[in-house]
């Protein structure tokens, strides 16, 4: 899922070493605190690494790299979301083969609805928390995770937010009106999207993480987006995707996303200029 690299920071070819840094460490789910703080290695440390042959590193778990160690597995947060009729119902199942449940499908980087391939803007009513927000005229609308704010939603005029950060973003697409801009919202906010009785065209279109679900929204029927719970027990964590962050060596741990945004998104970078 994804192409630039945002969700995984290692190619797949690296997974002995990506595995490696994390056992060295002793570094558990949820280890998140000194991501963006200082972590760079001792020069010890560095040492011990680039000495090590590849079957050494067993013997030296959380030995020699300890807590200053910059991998670290970083849980991304995720969100549910819930197709309801227009009586309240839900549609049971959620067509995506391997996620249904009772509860809502899980959302690694976005739901888009969108107008797919009629010729008109949609018309959904958003309620955010509960509460009515504005009624939006675009071609649709992107709510989506940290993780997928540099997907679909930042091709949209979305904010891009750290993984860290506990957010949920709503973004519109090719809204009527240039003062409906997108949304950063705590991820405790319960969105519900509801095609309005003056939608023109006769249903939306529902993706989930790039799948369309194969099942449209007619006038009346909402999308519910809640945050999936995330919480630590006493030796592991429930809910989020575990993911293992690179440490650069000679470097700064938060690198990896900042280089992410310099290297793969060209952050800011000046027309005209060549890359060094």
């Amino acid at each position: 899922m994804g192409t630039l690299g945002f969700l995984s920071e290692w190619k797949f070819a690296e997974y002995k070493r990506a595995f490696r840094e994390v056992y060295m460490s002793g570094a558990g789910a949820g280890d998140r605190a000194s991501i963006l703080g200082d972590c760079k290695p001792t020069a010890a440390e560095e040492q011990a690494e680039s000495s090590m042959n590849p079957t050494g590193w067993s013997s030296v778990r959380g030995k020699c790299m300890g807590l200053s160690r910059g991998a670290r597995i970083l849980m991304r947060n995720r969100l549910k979301v819930g197709l309801f009729t227009a009586d309240g119902e839900p549609v049971q199942p959620m067509p995506l083969p391997g996620t249904s449940n009772d509860r809502g499908v899980y959302v690694m980087n976005e739901v888009l609805i969108h107008r797919g391939k009629e010729p008109h803007l949609v018309v959904v009513d958003i309620f955010v928390g509960g509460r009515f927000l504005t009624e939006a005229v675009a071609d649709g609308l992107i709510v989506s995770t940290p993780t997928g704010s540099t997907a679909y939603s930042l091709s949209s005029g979305g904010s891009i937010v750290h993984p860290l950060v506990p957010a949920t973003l709503l973004t519109p697409i090719c809204a009527r009106s240039l003062s409906f801009r997108p949304l950063v919202l705590p991820s405790s906010t319960p969105i519900t999207l509801r095609l309005s009785e003056k939608n023109r065209g006769r249903e939306l279109e529902v993706s989930i993480d790039g799948v369309n679900i194969g099942h449209g929204m007619a006038v009346g029927m909402e999308a519910r987006i809640w945050n999936a719970e995330m919480r630590r027990g006493k030796d592991d964590w429930h809910g989020g995707v575990p993911s293992v962050m690179r440490r650069i060596l000679g470097g700064e741990a938060h690198d990896g996303w900042v280089g992410g945004l310099n290297g793969l998104l060209k952050f800011n970078y000046p027309f005209g200029e060549e890359e060094h």
